[in-house]
């Protein structure tokens, strides 16, 4: 399966295909803009469809990430993403940030490591985003907002979890900030193919600032 993955859910413009049958990335890029998704992404799909040798109309499941993080950028991605797919006739779904920063975490252990993973986002506001992962990968807890006690709480459930995410140094109280949150568009197309979320955004909250207007779907 040739599935497309895109992510405008943070500072970052990405998007990547991807040959589920073998497992590899066929072409990613990534750009990081802060702002300006709608007006940048199509040209990057364009561009990842090109470097992989593909038509638009060979992808066959359209995979965007659904927040967590910026309202803006959430829906710039979704409607993108639902647009392309009723325009391939294919499915569209959704991958959280915080189930791809979970990912990444576990890629980065070892085999014998089975400890569960709390991907924790901060969400300003003193407030956090959080939501519990088996060693497998599998969800042990529902994508919560959280003030910073009740995160401590939720947390104490899972003894012994690593803790991911910008909002991980918050949680653990550590001196060391945590960085933004990236999203490897790899670990977005990779989590996407078993993926069975609607592509809907995933808020948790009320939006902070207004969504971008005029995004439009290029002909395929």
């Amino acid at each position: 399966m040739i599935l497309l993955a895109i992510d405008t859910a943070g500072a970052d413009c990405a998007a990547a295909v991807y040959d589920s049958g073998r497992g590899i990335v066929l072409a990613e890029q990534t750009e990081t803009i802060g702002k300006g998704h709608a007006e940048r992404l199509m040209s990057l799909i364009d561009a990842v469809m090109a470097e992989a040798g593909l038509k638009l109309a060979a992808v066959e499941r359209v995979a965007v990430v659904i927040g967590p993080g910026s309202f803006t950028g959430i829906r710039v991605g979704v409607a993108a993403a639902r647009g392309l797919a009723l325009a391939l006739g294919v499915k569209a779904v959704g991958v959280s940030t915080l189930a791809v920063i979970a990912a990444e975490a576990l890629e980065r252990r070892g085999d014998a490591d089975d400890r569960p993973v709390i991907a924790v986002m901060d969400a300003k506001r003193d407030e956090l985003y959080l939501q519990a992962f088996a060693s497998s990968g599998a969800v042990l807890s529902p994508p919560t907002v959280a003030s910073m006690e009740e995160a401590k709480d939720l947390a104490a459930a899972y003894p012994g979890a690593e803790l991911a995410g910008s909002g991980s140094c918050l949680l653990s109280q550590s001196a060391d900030p945590g960085g933004a949150d990236r999203f490897p568009i790899r670990l977005v197309a990779r989590l996407g193919v078993s993926s069975t979320d609607q592509p809907k955004p995933l808020y948790l909250r009320g939006p902070d600032v207004r969504p971008q207007e005029g995004f439009a779907v290029a002909r395929i």
